[in-house]
């Protein structure tokens, strides 16, 4: 995949993946928790958002972490690409968020 910018849906759906595998209403939990319920991915986002994931190799689906899940529930994990692309997003963000604080947008760090 080029080395494009992720949507917003795209880059929370892989920042919850790369702590572990989670099933797609999972995913949107942590999400809208992660965010103080700023940001909620509602079915539709979701579920394309993932489907453009895996074709484009930044996911992969993943085996239930237990016998006892719940067998209906498909669970994604994230790959090398897409933990790469995550990470360069965060970076471009991160100087984003660096340069609003020296126009005096957001106040310095405590």
């Amino acid at each position: 995949m080029p080395q494009t910018t992720l949507t917003p849906a795209a880059f929370h759906i892989l920042l919850a993946l790369t702590a572990r595998d989670l099933h797609g209403l999972g995913i949107a939990d942590w999400v809208e928790e992660a965010t103080g319920g700023a940001v909620e991915l509602g079915p539709g986002t979701l579920y394309r958002s993932l489907k453009e994931l895996l074709d484009a190799g930044l996911v992969r689906q993943a085996a239930a972490p237990d016998a006892e899940a719940d067998p209906r529930r498909k669970y994604y994990g994230i790959t090398p690409s897409g933990r790469a692309a995550v990470s360069r997003d965060a970076a471009r963000l991160q100087r984003l968020v660096e340069l609003a604080r020296e126009r005096d947008l957001l106040p310095e760090r405590a």
